[in-house]
């Protein structure tokens, strides 16, 4: 008996070795290979095609050793990627409609249950969005959960930030005596105001009051629509525009309706010379570098706007795009969601990385890599002071006020690894080309001292103004800041609900996309007509081309949505 004791203490020593001697030869648990990894991005709301560049190459080739290859949804695209079943290693979706659900349905998309992927690999997720994660398990339907949506909040409390701002040239209109803006007629009056005393931009090229693009055209043309939405304080929604406090949905074609309201409102500056006439051919980018150059006069949009115009060159000429909003106009504000938002991350279901692709959504929803979509590579361009104040680098700010800020002999040194990396491109093209959000950026930062992610509530951006033009805005609207302006003004809060489209039959889906082509296709031709009696031409068309493919059935279907989501609504009021 002894000696069998004896025979088992020395087999278990021996056992004890074996294991040791494995876990010294390779068989722990492997650490980061060594070589980069490329992840394809199948995403619908880039506007950039392929290896992603610049400063967030850098930051992801540090941190994971990873590259990105971004895949924009072109025309085609998701239809070809379907077939070929592989939508891509990581997924990033525009909705959380017919298309993300079919590509559940068909299995297409990574259960992030299935052996504790979302728990293990993604805490941040996990243990802080719970109720976003059961958001998704409802809208995929299947019982299970694919993915997390945009724009997170951690409480509903307030709403998010205004980018819907109606910026304009502000040292133009100091000039012109700031005279009363009251609807969208008396907006055309003040653009070709503007134009009779500044005819060309930076570059000596002539000027418009606007520049559209058609990238992110869908049922309707983009801008259109957003200038429906920013003017009545509607939401876009299907094929129509949705009132947060009736849930009355407006159809596209409805007669004197917001939509077809504003395609007039833009063909009216297109008449007097006052809209790009690159609008219905050029690229987001395009768009931009002429906003940049002095190019137009105002925008419904910071991003197109201000964030772009404002340089500290431009600041440093007294010349400045300040928000100024109609007296009429109701602005429209997105309430903070806990249920995030419907631009979906996913992780494709054929991935063979899915617990590196669910630790880059991790990192992503960590403070400081939401912090990086928006301001770039902590300690290099943003820090936390010793109070936890948020706080810009001469360099962050030098590309918070310029994004086309040249990176091009700026090299960062990782204090993680300690290597060191050329950025290279501007900031602008070196930012996450997935473009999409993960916590909104009003909510709470819980690395910062009671700070929201937004810079313009930063205790250290509250300065003087920088130039007379921005203290004479200061002075007209009596804020701060376009927040504090915006918030002035007459808004309605769009609540956040768990509203996803629901899935149109075969034979909705031919319909619908006939009709939607038409929409745009003509609604395109009406801002370009030459005169009423045209612009009222190509409208008729498109309302009877529209009602021969069966737009009636179209309708019947968006106002049963809008019923859906306004009782959703009223649930979480309730």
């Amino acid at each position: 008996m002894i000696i069998q004791k004896r025979l088992l203490s020395l087999l278990l020593v021996f056992s004890m070795l074996f294991v040791m001697l494995l876990a010294l030869t390779g068989c722990e648990q492997k650490p980061r290979e060594e070589k980069l990894i490329t992840l394809n991005v199948y995403t619908q709301l880039a506007n950039w095609s392929g290896l992603q560049t610049g400063w967030y190459a850098a930051l992801l080739k540090d941190k994971f050793n990873v590259q990105l290859n971004i895949i924009p949804d072109e025309e085609g695209a998701y239809e070809t990627r379907m077939e070929s079943r592989n939508l891509g290693d990581i997924v990033v979706w525009g909705s959380n409609g017919s298309e993300y659900k079919t590509a559940v349905e068909r299995g297409m998309l990574f259960d992030w249950e299935e052996d504790d992927l979302c728990k293990e690999f993604a805490p941040n997720i996990w243990n802080n969005a719970q109720m976003a994660l059961e958001s998704n398990r409802e809208i995929s339907g299947d019982g299970k959960i694919h993915g997390i949506g945009h724009n997170l909040a951690p409480s509903v409390e307030d709403h998010e930030s205004f980018f819907y701002t109606w910026d304009i040239r502000w040292d133009l209109y100091k000039e012109l005596g700031h005279p009363e803006v009251t609807d969208l007629d008396s907006y055309v009056e003040l653009m070709k105001k503007m134009k009779d005393i500044c005819p060309t931009d930076d570059n000596g090229n002539e000027t418009y009051a606007v520049s559209l693009w058609p990238d992110w055209d869908g049922t309707m043309v983009m801008y259109v629509k957003a200038m429906a939405t920013a003017y009545y304080g509607y939401d876009e929604m299907v094929a129509g525009l949705y009132d947060p406090n009736t849930g009355e949905l407006h159809d596209t074609l409805e007669e004197g309706g917001p939509y077809l309201t504003c395609l007039k409102f833009f063909n009216n500056l297109y008449q007097n010379n006052l809209l790009d006439p690159d609008s219905m051919t050029q690229t987001y980018d395009k768009m931009a570098e002429k906003v940049k150059n002095g190019g137009t006069f105002f925008s419904i949009f910071n991003y197109s706007g201000s964030i772009s115009y404002n340089t500290t060159e431009h600041q440093a000429e007294n010349k400045m795009m300040c928000s100024l909003v109609p007296s009429e106009a109701v602005c429209t504000v997105y309430g903070m969601n806990v249920l995030g938002g419907n631009r979906i991350w996913s992780i494709g279901a054929d991935t063979e990385h899915p617990e590196l692709c669910m630790e880059i959504l991790n990192w992503l929803y960590s403070p400081e890599g939401a912090m990086s979509i928006w301001y770039g590579i902590k300690d290099l361009m943003w820090y936390y002071d010793e109070q936890g104040n948020t706080c810009f680098t001469d360099l962050g700010q030098a590309c918070h006020e310029n994004p086309q800020y040249d990176l091009a002999s700026v090299e960062w040194k990782s204090a993680e690894t300690g290597k060191t990396y050329p950025l290279g491109a501007t900031f602008n093209d070196g930012m996450l080309q997935i473009n999409n959000t993960t916590w909104v950026l009003d909510a709470r930062n819980p690395e910062s001292n009671d700070e929201t992610y937004n810079a313009q509530t930063w205790r250290s951006m509250q300065t003087e103004p920088k130039s007379e033009t921005e203290a004479d805005w200061r002075e007209f609207t009596g804020a701060t800041s376009n927040q504090e302006y915006m918030n002035m003004c007459n808004y309605n809060v769009v609540p956040g609900t768990s509203y996803s489209e629901s899935k149109r039959s075969d034979e909705l889906e031919v319909t619908w996309k006939q009709v939607t082509k038409c929409i745009v296709t003509y609604s395109w031709r009406a801002i370009y007509a030459t005169s009423d009696q045209e612009y009222e031409y190509h409208v008729k068309e498109m309302i009877r081309l529209c009602n021969e493919y069966g737009y009636q059935e179209v309708l019947e279907w968006c106002e049963q949505e809008a019923l859906v989501r306004y009782s959703l609504q009223k649930d979480i009021s309730g």
